[in-house]
């Protein structure tokens, strides 16, 4: 089978395009670098489910550029044209008249979330295309059809309607749509244009401008023109909606077992819709049971990146126990874990794991001989098997510490699955356990779609060094060091997240699979979701294990500087001096005060070699005697279990200064080259780099600027491309990229190529010498919010700095006068609506910021809504709701303000109301 392509994309000299089919490149050529062509013989055999999918590439000098976007490639069905095979053997079956197809700009429209969730129309049926004799298919990409519209076309012969009556085209592929025309019947030229059509068949739109015009049709008997149309000229707004943030764990609802699981997910989807919100966004959900602590309630170390945290299961859905008496212990128990103010995440965990293992030991028989049991136990075996081994093994040696464990410390495939098979009942309730949250999690989903919201996950970017794949899959992850943060508005000294990071020259050997894996498993359950830090697929801070705090760390990857290079700055270097804690007199009465002797006596020797090497005049002020960590007490992590318990001040006090001396370095030494260099993060704000001349600090603030802020935009920027495009295409969720922090200027550049979404925060503006950032200038692709669970909430906010509470309220807000006090409900209701008017795709606010816009609904110590304090590693995660869901849903004059809201901003699934019935103001 023949067929003839062509495409129109203008290339430079050295360019060329080829075509790629079933992973074959075909050259193609051209007269003019402009019209492209190529006639290639058909292997009908290569085709899926009767389709030949194909794409085009752009090469430059033999070398890929770029290719289309592959999650929605060309296709033939090439099952029909053989079935009515009419033509020669040297005559083409199909002209094709393509068009190039880039990442699109409206990226979110062809996602799930709006595909599947907010504008289902179907799984698309390129069979049901009726095949002529000669046939004429007009195919063309629109994806801002709401739910209730399909797209028609309607033109000047009697196969389009007489310009009567539209004729409907068939979805055919994502967000695509055909129609086959009778061309043997067609004998003039033909003017045509698309419609949209409403529910009612009546025509909701023309298209704009001039008819399209076909003058003729260059077809024999037995072929088929695909004709690719340009994109419908209709003016649509753009989609837009609201949602609700909230950790799963703090959802309330009268039958939860004091703490939010998924049958409460439901109920707040429930919720959701009806307020007219079309998103749900949660935190992490995967397990994280490591010591049966309430040190394990942080949900960003997970010991597993597949299998979700039993505490999430909801019991009620499960059989009722047998035992009567213990059935009722549970639910006494369940009543009162239900009225507790916060989660008592240890006795909530014990009681679910009681039960879940009571109930595995009543049904596990029977639900182990069901063939839906046995077939998500086939499809998940990969990571279900490792996770139940790791589980199991944890109980049995009391830590998740596999370093530890006197058997199966090394991770062997043969002999886990022996492990499995001997002690099978025992690791078989894992299997279970997952099995029911599966069910549960499926049932919720489906709940979301019938309701038209998109469940928004959180992937988190880095996995426990104590969790499965760390010893299923060593080889992916730097074990030998630690992820974390830079200094930023969170914390001053960086977060240490204690991660291991990764070894992408091992996930890019193959083709990132562990990630591409993780993303599709992800993509069963939700149609969104956010990519914790994005900025770790640049470059990710790694701090060296002997440090708490992370001022020590260097980006890595990232192109370190040679002794030669820190001097062309004209900074004088010495690696002795500036790479070892810079310990005086000087500093230290300065962090210890009156107890800077103790510290001598204690904690430090003499260095009387730095002395002697460092005794230049007035080089770094007033020179004494130089000191240096005692080595028993030389990291922080020695120091660091000497004031474990200790909550007298001045005990913290000794061990932060303590620390600082351990970061008071200039320079750190690169990871893998002991004769390369790091400006150390944010030394301007130590007293070592207050002791530099003023000549030697400006040379440092050179270096500093180049290094962290221009030196690796170019670096960085591949890096990525190396790895995002590989993962964001892996799966048809839509992309929310979290990008705060220290962003380089790179970052921005890959978002847009990629169309990922921002997350924009007005008081966390991303342009430079703003302190309030200006909500009509979000970009579209952005997810517009208020707080996040690492933040403060609005109300908390406003409290904790009445002086920037007085500028936001004059200088944002536009309000003259004094700010009040605390944030009453009226200002809340009016800094929710601006950001509800913005012109962020998604408007996703927690919901103590929604709740905030109600008097009677809010919670009346708003100190105790905040979810995380992310300078304190030890934070208890324990937030709930203070009123039920059942309450929330209950009162009529909230639900009608939001509903309200929502719609005259434009975020709601109706049609658009008038402007004078949005109440359209122009907001900065």
């Amino acid at each position: 089978m023949k067929a003839h392509f062509s495409i129109e994309y203008k290339t430079q000299w050295g360019e060329e395009l080829r075509l790629v089919i079933a992973g074959q490149e075909h050259a193609m050529s051209t007269f003019d670098g402009v019209q492209w062509e190529a006639d290639m013989n058909l292997n009908a055999d290569l085709a899926t489910d009767g389709r030949l999918c194909y794409h085009y590439a752009l090469y430059r000098e033999g070398k890929l550029v770029w290719t289309e976007w592959l999650r929605a490639p060309h296709f033939l069905q090439v099952k029909t044209q053989q079935a009515r095979r009419t033509t020669k053997d040297d005559d083409q079956a199909f002209i094709v008249s393509d068009a190039w197809r880039p990442i699109p700009d409206d990226l979110p429209l062809y996602t799930t979330a709006y595909t599947r969730c907010v504008a289902s129309h179907g799984e698309p049926s390129p069979e049901s295309l009726h095949a002529y004799s000669q046939t004429l298919q007009l195919r063309v990409v629109e994806p801002r059809l709401s739910a209730d519209e399909r797209l028609a076309v309607c033109g000047n012969a009697s196969q389009l309607g007489n310009w009567q009556q539209p004729v409907p085209l068939t979805l055919i592929g994502l967000q695509e749509w055909a129609i086959n025309i009778d061309a043997d019947k067609i004998f003039r030229e033909i003017e045509y244009k698309y419609v949209i059509l409403a529910a009612d068949g009546s025509i909701r739109q023309w298209e704009e401008g001039m008819n399209r015009v076909i003058s003729n049709l260059p077809l024999r008997a037995g072929q088929t023109w695909v004709k690719t149309d340009s994109q419908p000229r209709f003016d649509v707004r753009r989609w837009k909606c609201a949602g609700v943030v909230l950790p799963v764990f703090s959802i309330r609802t009268e039958n939860s077992y004091g703490i939010g699981d998924f049958g409460d997910l439901k109920a707040l989807i429930a919720w959701a819709d009806s307020v007219g919100m079309r998103a749900v966004q949660i935190l992490p959900i995967n397990d994280t049971m490591m010591t049966g602590s309430w040190q394990d309630s942080y949900p960003y170390n997970a010991i597993s990146i597949y299998a979700f945290h039993p505490i999430y299961a909801d019991l009620s859905q499960l059989p009722r126990l047998n035992d009567k008496l213990r059935m009722e212990q549970f639910l006494i128990a369940r009543q009162e874990l239900n009225e507790l103010p916060q989660i008592d995440y240890e006795r909530v965990l014990k009681l679910k794991m009681d039960y879940l293992r009571e109930v595995y030991e009543q049904e596990y028989r029977k639900v182990s001989a069901s063939s839906e049991y046995k077939a998500f136990v086939a499809d998940n075996e990969q990571w279900l098997t490792p996770y139940a081994a790791f589980s199991y093994l944890r109980d049995q040696y009391g830590t998740p510490d596999f370093n530890c464990w006197p058997k199966y410390s090394t991770y062997d495939s043969a002999a886990i699955k022996r492990l499995v098979a001997s002690k099978h009942h025992q690791v078989a309730l894992y299997y279970y356990i997952q099995f029911q949250l599966h069910l549960q999690l499926t049932a919720v989903h489906e709940a979301a779609l019938r309701a038209r919201v998109i469940i928004k996950g959180d992937i988190p970017i880095g996995i426990s060094r104590h969790s499965v794949e760390a010893w299923a899959e060593p080889h992916y992850f730097n074990l030998g060091a630690q992820a974390g943060a830079p200094p930023d508005d969170f914390s001053a000294f960086g977060q240490n997240w204690g991660f291991p990071t990764y070894n992408w020259q091992a996930m890019l050997a193959d083709g990132c699979s562990w990630w591409v894996r993780r993303f599709r498993h992800m993509a069963r359950y939700f149609d969104a979701y956010r990519i914790d830090h994005v900025l770790g697929f640049f470059r990710i801070w790694e701090i060296p294990l002997h440090s708490v705090q992370g001022l020590l760390g260097q980006f890595a990857p990232a192109m370190p500087m040679s002794p030669q290079e820190i001097e062309s700055y004209g900074l004088s270097f010495d690696a002795q001096l500036m790479t070892e804690p810079f310990i005086n007199d000087d500093l230290l009465y300065e962090l210890f005060s009156y107890r800077a002797e103790l510290v001598k006596t204690l904690y430090l020797d003499t260095d009387t070699e730095k002395t002697a090497h460092a005794a230049v005049p007035n080089e770094f002020g007033s020179l004494n005697t130089f000191y240096r960590l005692k080595p028993e007490y030389s990291t922080q992590r020695q120091i660091e279990p000497l004031f474990i318990g200790k909550t007298d001040p001045e005990d913290l006090a000794m061990r932060d200064g303590l620390y600082a001396l351990c970061n008071s370095v200039l320079f750190v030494k690169d990871n893998h080259n002991a004769h390369a260099y790091h400006p150390r993060i944010a030394a301007q704000q130590d007293a070592f780099f207050r002791y530099l001349p003023e000549h030697q600090q400006q040379a440092f603030n050179r270096l500093y600027d180049h290094y962290f802020y221009r030196r690796h935009n170019d670096f960085w920027y591949e890096e990525a491309m190396h790895k995002l495009p590989l993962l964001t295409q892996a799966t048809g969720m839509l992309t929310c990229a979290e990008d705060l922090g220290m962003v380089p200027d790179c970052v921005p550049w890959v978002m847009e190529r990629l169309r990922m979404l921002s997350l924009e925060i007005q008081t966390m503006p991303k342009q430079l010498g703003m302190e309030f950032g200006h909500l009509s200038h979000n970009p579209w692709r952005s997810v517009a919010t208020i707080s996040t669970h690492d933040m403060p909430t609005l109300r908390q906010w406003w409290e904790e700095d009445p002086q920037r509470a007085q500028r936001f309220y004059n200088q944002a807000l536009h309000i003259d006068g004094p700010a009040p006090q605390q944030l009453p409900a009226w200002l809340a209701l009016e800094i929710v609506n601006r950001h509800l008017y913005s012109p962020s795709l998604l408007c996703l606010l927690s919901l103590q910021d929604w709740l905030a816009i109600d008097a009677t609904l809010r919670n009346p110590d708003a100190h105790a809504e905040r979810i995380n304090i992310p300078a304190n590693p030890r934070h208890y995660w324990r937030y709930r709701m203070h009123i039920s869901l059942e309450r929330l849903a209950a009162d009529a004059n909230f639900t009608q303000t939001l509903r309200t809201m929502i719609a005259r901003a434009g975020r709601s699934l109706t049609p658009d109301p008038s402007p004078k019935e949005r109440g359209e103001r122009g907001f900065v």
